[in-house]
């Protein structure tokens, strides 16, 4: 099961009733954030989850509405007596930007392992995440992330047995290690069946509709995507400031034939984004607003 919690929807600055811009992802004990805007932390205890586990940390851009709570978190996963590395991917620069914040919290207990981006797509696999970031279109170096959780196919009790091979050692077939036994190697995808359905939550915040998004976003289980204008006819705003309304995100969440849509990211001015979900599901019938607390978890679908 892949737990998700939209810790914070605003944008810009944060209000009295909405936080700024995070989601957490947990999955077998370990949690992964993208974006950490002020009042993450926040959002999060009011959800009942920890600090200590979060050994992912994707940072979409350096604009301070998504990054202002950073340094915040990482002095209190250091108050939680965390030892272990912490990953963080973010755009050329994040280290850079990351150790000036870091002036006014020098030492912590666990070091931090900076993965940069600069092309216009990555694949990075840590732990069970297999994180894609993708190039969007900002003001600044912008990227959307889409982290998936891959399913092993089932293991073929026929085909072990046929191999003559010891019980024992199918347990070491099946998490993917390699067997010698008697002199011969047995390999996992000997016994292994073809990959079953994994899951999928695609993120993008601060963009223009980009063919990137489409791709990344493709078939995910969850698309959470910026909604910074709800009203009809915001589209020449949106552009001048180089983000999305809701008809543009519900646009994209049709062409990558996504399951669900959370739209996130709203301007302080759009004191009610429910009032507008109209418009994006007039388009994309599976559109939601969010909400600081949102949460949902995602099963593995039975074969």
């Amino acid at each position: 099961m892949l737990d998700i919690c939209l810790a914070g929807t605003g944008g810009m600055m944060p209000l009295p009733y909405r936080w700024l811009t995070s989601l957490m992802l947990r999955y077998e004990g370990s949690q992964l954030l993208i974006d950490c805007g002020e009042g993450t932390q926040i959002a999060l205890k009011k959800r009942g989850w920890s600090f200590k586990p979060i050994d992912i940390i994707c940072i979409t851009h350096f604009h301070a509405d998504h990054i202002s709570g950073l340094v915040g978190l990482l002095l209190t996963m250091g108050n939680a007596e965390r030892t272990e590395p912490v990953t963080m991917i973010g755009p050329r620069g994040l280290e850079k930007v990351v150790n000036a914040l870091r002036i006014v919290a020098p030492e912590l207990p666990f070091p931090i392992e900076f993965i940069e981006l600069s092309e216009p797509s990555a694949t990075i696999t840590v732990r069970d995440y297999v994180i894609t970031a993708y190039k969007v279109q900002h003001a600044i170096p912008t990227y959307g992330y889409a982290v998936e959780i891959p399913r092993a196919g089932r293991f073929q009790v026929e085909r072990a047995q046929a191999l003559g091979l010891p019980v024992t050692y199918w347990n070491r077939l099946q998490k993917g290690e390699t067997v010698e036994f008697e002199g011969e190697t047995y390999y996992p995808e000997m016994v292994m069946g073809p990959p079953r359905k994994g899951l999928k939550v695609a993120y993008c915040t601060d963009s223009r509709p980009t063919r990137s998004i489409v791709e990344g976003a493709r078939g995910a289980d969850l698309f959470i995507c910026e909604g910074m204008y709800g009203e009809r006819g915001s589209e020449e705003r949106a552009a001048e400031h180089k983000h999305m309304n809701f008809a543009e995100a519900a646009a994209l969440a049709k062409a990558a034939e996504v399951r669900e849509l959370w739209l996130t990211h709203f301007s302080p001015a759009l004191n009610h984004p429910e009032e507008f979900i109209d418009v994006a599901r007039e388009i994309f019938p599976n559109a939601k607003t969010g909400t600081d607390g949102m949460s949902l978890t995602l099963k593995f679908t039975e074969d």
